[in-house]
Parts: C-alpha cells; structure tokens; sequence
C-alpha cells in the first residue's frame, strides 16, 4: 500500500486525511490498515515512538464507528493526560467531516464535565487508567457496547504501575463481542503475560524493530561533573542556531530548581511536572507550541504525549534509570521524518550505561566537544550581522555626528569601528574571564534526584512501584530499575562531591603563616605577668559600691509528717556506719518531719506490707 485511496475509506475520513496533509502512510500505518480495516481481530503493533501509531489505530476506528448509536463504541488508554489530550485531538480530527468527536477522561479535572459527555453519548472515549476505573466504580461508564479497546503506549501504562486497572477494565468488556488493539515501542515481559491473558489469536506487526529509534536523530553525550552541568546546559543552548527543545530531569525538585536557574539566565522557559494542575499543565503547552517558551524543563511524565512538531533538541540532563524511557525521551524530535539532537549529560558513574544505551537502541553515542567561549561568540556576532544590515534611520543617526566623532573615526579601521560598537553593546561575550553563576539551584537537588524518580525514594536503582508522577488517582511510580546507581545503594546522578570539595579546598589554600590568624592562642605565664595589671588596679567593684538586697531565706514549711505510729521508738539519731536488724546500712537522709531512721523503716515496711501501721508496729 502506497496511498490512502487504496484503503477505499469514506469519502469523510479521505476529506480529513487530505486536509491533514497525509500524503503517504509510514511503515506501521502501511502493515496496520489493512489488517484493522478487514475483519473484527485482536491485533499487537510494534513500531518505534514517532512514527504514526496513532492514525494506525485512529483511521480505522473511525472507519467502524456506528454514528446513528449514541453509546459509548471504542475505547482508548493511554498512560498519560497530556497523551490522552494529544489522541483525543488527533481523532477529533480525523472525524471531524463524519461527525465523530473523542471524549478525553483523565485525572485532575472535573467529573461533571466528563460526566455529561458520557452521557451525551460520546462514541469514543480516551482516558487514562485511573480515571477510567473510577467512572466504572461510579456507573457512570459503560463498557458492555464497546467494540474495539485500543492500549496505546501498553508498556508504559504497565511499568507505571496500571496494570491492576488496566485489567480491571478489560474483564468489564465483552470479550465475545470486542476486540483489543495493543501498540507499543517496546515488548517487555509484561507486555507479553498481558497479550497472552487477553488477546486471541492476535496478529502482529513490526515495524524498524532493528532501529528502534529514528534514523534521523543525531545521539551525542558529553562528560560532566553533577555541579558543572547547569554550565554546560546553558553553552549548548547559546550553540545551537535555533534552539527548540525539552530537557528531561528525573524529579520534580530538580526541574523546579533548573527552570528558576534558566529563568534567572534570561531564557523563555517553563516546567511541566506531575504536581502541576491540568490547568496550568495545558497553559505551558500551550505557550511551547506557541514558541513564546522555547525551551521546556519536564520529568519523564511528558516522554509519552508530547507531539510538538519542529522540536531540535531533546536533552537528558540526567539519564533515565530505566533505559526504556530513554527510547521515548529523544522520541520527541526527528518525527515525521525530519532530523534532530539528542543530548546527555553523563556524569562519571553513569559512564558505564552508554554501551548498554547503544546495544538497546542499535545505534551508536558520539562523545561531543563542549563549544568554547569563542565559538559562542562567534554565534552571537553572526546574528547580529542581519541586524545590523536591516537597522532603521542610520541615516538619521549619521546626521548627529559631530566633527569630534568623524576626526576619531578617521583613524579607525573599519574593523575596529564594529569591534568596538559589539564591545560595548554586547560585554559579556569579551569579557576576559567568565562571570561565575550560581550553582546552588540545581545542585541542591541532586540528593532527592539520587533518592527516586520522583517522590519516594528506592531500592539501588530509586525506582519503585506505585509512588510518584501520579496523572490521576490510581497513577503509579516506575518499575524497580537495579542498574542505575551501579555499586551505590540508593543509585541516581551521583556527583562527586567529595572530590570537587577537595580541589576546590586545594585552590583556595593559604599557608597557615599568612593567614590573618592568632599565631599564638595562649602566652607563657611569664609573659602574660609582664602585661597583667596589679590587682589593685584592675578593673573590680569599688568599695562603696552597694551590697545586694536578698530576701531572707524561708524555712521549709511544708507539713512533717505524722509519726505517732513509732511512739515507742526511741529519739536516738544512728550514725552511717550503723546497720538495723536487716543488715543494710542506716539511710543517711534526713526527711521533712522525722529522722533518718524512722522514715527509712516505715518506707520498708510499707513496702514490704502494703503500708499497714499494725505490720510496721510490729516489725519495730
């Protein structure tokens, strides 16, 4: 299959597909239509991130879509909201000329509104798991009509932990009357115990199986220290000719500080996390497709969902734990086709991933060279040749010129005339030594980046199970991942800081004699006498200075205690070192109302008989 006029569809569906600017199907479209487009049949697509899935699924469910029945006939879930949003325009899309429009039911938004829809009838639904589950607990969802259900992204929706709810909705279809279509980048060993508990007799494609990424995507690494790598973030952006892109973090607080820390260096950026409501999340996608934010600082929440055409670069500013995601990360640039940068910075402990990287995806990471100070400036000038050619009322400005500034002139070249004007406009590029940034920001989150993907810490990998980037209520952390941090307990980006301390310490190091320090913190008793003052002299009270008043001092006037029980004790005081008839040695306290030896007595035989008088008299 060449085209889409040879599928024969609906003169509604060709309408939209040709005003989409479809012109030829892409591998899994051209292996995938004609399957899903003949007979009712379970269906497992393989095909890398960017590569069309989406009107795979979408063309031919349109394609079966009973319009005259208002009930809900096809069902989409996906991992994530912002995917969620992304199919639920797609589709609205391609059935915008037949009349079909999708219902998006994801987390973080109002249920009266996704209510309504369902029953207003919407045909297709697309939701996440989560929410999906909850509409179900709450009838408010009904699967016994629906036909196809579509698992889009299945491996991410699993390693999210949406396993549970992803099979709870499908034991609520009719699995005699429906059929499941799953898609995935990847086919993992949940992927597969998934398919083999629900799917029948599915047929399967696989498409670029041998190059799981794009093959017009440039992968390119570079070494850096954990406390150098804001530095180098803001040289490859300054480097690059027109700068488009997402740098992928792996916690929130990381993203929160690198976004204030690029914000504060003069950059149109923004983040998208998982603790941003749905409301702002859609504000900041808005704007970056808008290019009034051109660089976007999220976590791995948005790998799946972010279709933006033209992104130049995606940069992993820390390599993902789990090396399937690193597949989805880049997966935002060179789609459709064009080309684009993948970026990592890789710090020393996690040199070691890069052949694993390279053996997963079949491709090859060239190390890079970070751009120097010159070659920055040489990209700075170069934009302001344009400029300066296009400048309006030069002629004016020429009209202003003294006679003082045309005999200066004269014995300039013209060379130094332009040196000079980009000097003073634009000092920072020809400053002799780099102003130093602030390196607290970033750098402050690298421990809770160590502890876990995002929320909770975990084991030896800082993965884990259901915490996390939730997108809904039921949304879930990673998969357990034990080869991030190497040898180190709680694994992660480590940096070195032990070591960048001790070279830092080793740099800023004085001799101890010239230090503007005490040499001598205490002098022989002989040279102190020498310096001391006589007594006499010294600075004390003088004599007629005025005693303190002090109040006289209250006897103890707490009650003595009744001692009519020992009567026929004597009043005689024992010494210490007399001992009683129980052999211990007399108590040497003296109580409030009695003497030592009666209150130790009446205290033992308290003790020893519950505090009856008539046992006390008689051990005395």
């Amino acid at each position: 299959m060449n085209s889409f006029e040879e599928l024969q569809l609906s003169p509604e569906l060709n309408q939209a597909i040709t005003e989409l600017g479809y012109t030829q199907p892409s591998p899994i479209q051209q292996q995938a239509l004609p399957i899903l487009l003949g007979e009712a049949t379970d269906f497992i697509g393989l095909a890398a991130t960017g590569t069309g899935k989406t009107a795979a699924f979408g063309i031919p469910l349109l394609e079966k879509i009973d319009v005259s029945k208002k009930h809900v006939q096809a069902l989409i879930m996906c991992p994530t909201r912002e995917l969620a949003l992304q199919v639920t325009g797609q589709i609205n899309l391609l059935g915008k000329f037949k009349g079909v429009r999708a219902l998006s039911i994801y987390g973080g938004s109002d249920y009266g509104n996704q209510t309504h829809g369902l029953r207003q009838g919407a045909m297709i639904v697309v939701g996440t798991p989560g929410r999906l589950v909850d509409h179900l607990e709450r009838g408010t969802l009904d699967l016994k009509n629906v036909k196809t259900v579509v698992l889009d992204e299945a491996d991410e929706m699993i390693s999210m932990g949406f396993k549970e709810d992803l099979e709870a909705i499908l034991d609520g279809t009719e699995r005699d009357e429906s059929n499941i279509w799953l898609f995935s980048a990847t086919m993992d060993r949940g992927v597969s115990k998934v398919a083999d508990e629900y799917l029948r007799n599915a047929k399967q494609v696989q498409v670029n199986r041998k190059d799981v990424l794009s093959t017009t995507v440039e992968q390119i690494y570079f070494r850096s220290r954990e406390s150098d790598k804001p530095e180098i973030l803001c040289k490859i952006i300054e480097a690059a000719d027109d700068f488009y892109g997402i740098v992928f973090c792996q916690t929130k607080a990381l993203v929160v500080d690198l976004t204030r820390y690029l914000t504060n260096r003069g950059y149109k950026v923004d983040c998208l996390h998982g603790d941003k409501d749905q409301k702002s999340r859609e504000h900041t996608m808005q704007a970056f497709r808008d290019r009034s934010v051109n660089l976007l600082v999220c976590t791995d929440v948005a790998s799946r969902g972010l279709d933006v055409k033209d992104v130049t670069h995606v940069i992993n500013y820390s390599i993902p734990r789990e090396l399937e995601s690193y597949v989805h990360r880049i997966g935002r640039t060179a789609r459709g086709g064009k080309s684009g940068i993948a970026i990592s910075l890789v710090t020393p402990s996690h040199r070691n991933l890069i052949p694993r990287i390279e053996q997963m995806t079949k491709s090859q990471m060239v190390e890079g060279r970070l751009p120097t100070r010159k070659d920055i400036g040489i990209k700075k000038i170069a934009k302001f040749l344009s400029q300066f050619q296009e400048v309006p009322s030069y002629e004016r400005a020429m009209e202003l010129i003294s006679e003082e500034w045309k005999t200066v002139l004269a014995k300039m070249s013209p060379e130094e005339i332009v040196g000079r004007f980009l000097a003073m406009t634009s000092p920072e590029i020809f400053e002799d030594r780099e102003k130093e940034r602030p390196m607290a920001s970033p750098q402050a989150s690298v421990r809770a980046e160590r502890s876990g993907e995002e929320g909770r810490g975990g084991r030896r990998g800082g993965g884990y199970r259901r915490g996390g980037d939730r997108d809904d209520r039921r949304g879930g952390g990673r998969r357990e991942y034990r080869g991030g941090g190497g040898r180190y307990s709680r694994g992660g980006d480590r940096e070195d800081f032990r070591a960048g301390d001790r070279e830092e310490r080793k740099a800023n190091y004085v001799p101890r004699e010239e230090r503007n320090e005490r040499k001598d913190y205490s002098a022989p008793r002989e040279e102190r006498s020498e310096h001391s003052a006589p007594r006499e002299e010294r600075n004390v009270r003088p004599a007629n200075y005025p005693p303190r008043e002090r109040a006289p001092r209250k006897r103890d006037e707490r009650p003595r205690q009744d001692n009519s029980i020992f009567a026929d004790a004597p009043e005689k005081r024992s010494s210490p070192s007399k001992t009683f008839s129980t052999g211990r040695p007399a108590a040497r306290k003296e109580f409030a109302g009695g003497n030592s030896r009666d209150q130790w007595q009446k205290k033992r035989s308290e003790k020893a008989n519950k505090g009856t008088n008539r046992t006390a008299r008689a051990e005395w």
